[in-house]
């Protein structure tokens, strides 16, 4: 199977105050945190919902801001078109992943219980998400999921969510950021 990673980095970042994606942690941005992150686990990786990235960029679709459902299907468009045969997504802001977060998803579809957002998505159910995008019904990863009939996985300790400036600075002074096998639990 393979396997497209995506870093979903197309919000507008209004709790963190600015652009979350280029947050400093120890001296890179989030952004390339989660593609470092995300890279080992997958055959090769683009960034959802961004112009400029240190990676491929994929346009949400069918418009911008439509939320992680706009990324997500952009980056299926992009996938299938490319040869992949899923897409395992992320947000730019979750550093905890295991590293075999790829296997706890598989056979998708399938996304985490902590953060929806983190899910293995095959690109099988890109026609499933254009009709739900197309459609008046709420445009929710649940309703997506809900959809596709996917599950729901339980990953072990709790992928950090950073949504503040605060969120960042807190996961700072815990001291995992130096340290970026902490960063793979």
């Amino acid at each position: 199977m393979q396997v497209l990673g995506v870093v979903l980095a197309g919000g507008k970042s209004r709790r963190f105050g600015s652009d979350k994606a280029l947050a400093m942690l120890d001296g890179r941005s989030l952004l390339d945190r989660a593609l470092e992150n995300l890279s080992p686990m997958v055959d090769a990786v683009v960034v959802a919902g961004r112009k400029d990235a240190t990676a491929t960029t994929v346009p949400d679709r069918p418009r911008a801001d439509m939320g992680p459902l706009g990324g997500i299907c952009g980056a299926m468009v992009h996938a299938q078109s490319e040869g992949f045969d899923a897409i395992l997504t992320v947000p730019v802001d979750a550093l905890h992943l295991p590293s075999d977060l790829l296997q706890r998803l598989a056979p998708g579809p399938a996304f985490a219980a902590q953060q929806p957002v983190i899910a293995l998505w095959p690109v099988t159910t890109l026609p499933a998400l254009d009709a739900l995008l197309a459609s008046t019904r709420k445009h929710s990863l649940r309703a997506f999921a809900e959809a596709v009939a996917a599950r729901e996985v339980a990953l072990p300790g709790d992928p950090a969510n950073i949504n503040t400036p605060m969120d960042l600075a807190e996961f700072q002074l815990r001291g995992t950021s130096g340290n970026s096998n902490a960063l793979h639990d």
